[in-house]
């Protein structure tokens, strides 16, 4: 008898691990990985944030500690106090219990957990991310359930910039209860954000077309090195009396990247149905995955309830961020005094982890071709990457690429 999978196709690679995996077996040196979306130091190694070794190492001598089972919705310490820094503790949603959260597996579980109960249980079926997106929304959101898969403008690529005009003409032509991904800081893969005044020319059209926002929050803090200023977009919105859902991510703030820690955060106009809601979200959650670990969580928990601890995690968001703002200084620098072709501008003015180079396909496969920096054939590039001791290399390799394959 053949085996019952002889006929399974083999699926496509993804291109951020494929990548990474490459960049591990090269053996040439010099060498720089500019894909995955992890913090660096100035070292090029992984970060283990002070806090987080204070609080593992406190957890681990204390005895009232267990490994028993979370409830499915997850720990409730730390999905409030996760809610309270999004929101603000003095958001009249948190205030009046109509907004909770709900501990997930990291930002990605939020989405599957969001995508599944708005098909599910609200009967949803479009939903629009922006042009170009983090390549896992649209995986996740028609596994999730939804069966219209459609696109906002929002890179310019003339301008290298936000096509606010583009994105806002796209919306109002979308179906009334079409959900939109909008990411609330560190736009992913551009490292552009709309300004204050264009989030609420966003919030005008989405309230208008009576749209569902579902903010993916992966970089809050970790964008500005402000928590309230990379929450501002989502205040925007709640603020109008709008529902909506919020996806929250650790895993970058916190540098707790395999722990998986996320929050679901739901706000609503009524406390009438939240018990409804939450027992929805129970539901699913218990037929996917459950319920929740604990470890992360914890963690997180611990430091966002403790004012100590919290004042020392900020200052540790404020560090990361400032490093990456200075390798955009750099990087920008370098190149102006090479004078490579085209305007580089646009790498001081994005934000976050990622930037968008603007370099084409044939650009990047040379680059990565001849000087073993590798990067998503997007041009999209993890600035964490960068580091006083290859910043000069990438920058003469921009340069010389540049110039020998210039931008049609």
């Amino acid at each position: 008898m053949p085996s019952r999978f002889a006929d399974v196709k083999l699926g496509p690679p993804i291109e951020v691990f494929a990548l990474s995996k490459a960049f591990q077996n090269d053996p040439h040196e010099p060498k720089v990985n500019l894909t995955v979306g992890a913090y660096r130091t100035n070292e090029g190694k992984p970060w283990v944030l002070p806090v987080v070794r204070q609080v593992e190492s406190k957890l681990a001598t204390d005895e009232t500690q267990n490994h028993e089972y979370l409830p499915v919705l997850g720990l409730d310490s730390f999905s409030q106090a996760a809610t309270r820094i999004l929101l603000g503790p003095d958001s009249a949603p948190f205030l009046e219990g109509r907004a909770f959260g709900v501990q997930t597996l990291s930002g990605t579980g939020a989405l599957r957990l969001a995508a599944e109960f708005l098909s599910r249980i609200l009967h949803l079926d479009t939903f629009y991310c922006s042009k170009p997106t983090w390549e896992n929304h649209k995986l996740v959101f028609s596994n999730g359930g939804f069966k219209n898969i459609r696109e906002y403008r929002y890179w310019d690529p003339v301008t290298r910039g936000l096509d606010i005009e583009g994105l806002l003409t796209d919306l109002k032509d979308a179906p009334e209860n079409a959900v939109v991904i909008l990411h609330a800081c560190a736009h992913n893969p551009t490292g552009c954000d709309p300004t204050p005044g264009e989030w609420r020319r966003i919030a005008d059209v989405v309230e208008e077309r009576k749209l569902f926002p579902v903010f993916d929050c992966a970089y809050q803090g970790f964008a500005s090195g402000d928590l309230e200023r990379d929450a501002a977009a989502v205040k925007i919105f709640v603020d109008r009396g709008m529902e909506l859902i919020c996806t929250q991510s650790f895993a970058k703030n916190f540098g707790l990247y395999n722990e998986r820690v996320g929050n679901l955060v739901v706000v609503m106009s009524s406390m009438k149905e939240v018990v409804e809601v939450k027992s929805q979200l129970t539901l699913i959650v218990r037929g996917m995955y459950s319920n929740p670990p604990n470890h992360g969580a914890r963690v997180v928990g611990t430091v966002l309830n403790d004012p100590d601890l919290f004042e020392q995690w900020k200052a540790h968001i404020r560090l990361m961020s400032g490093r990456i703002k200075d390798m955009r200084t750099g990087l920008y620098e370098r190149l102006q005094r090479l004078g490579t072709p085209g305007t580089w501008e646009h790498i001081i003015k994005q934000i976050g982890m990622f930037s968008y180079t603007g370099l084409n396909e044939r650009q990047v496969e040379h680059i990565m071709d001849h000087y073993h920096i590798y990067l998503l054939r997007s041009g999209r590039i993890n600035m964490c990457g960068l580091n006083e001791n290859n910043l000069d290399y990438v920058a003469k390799a921009i340069h010389d690429t540049v110039l020998r394959f210039p931008t049609a």
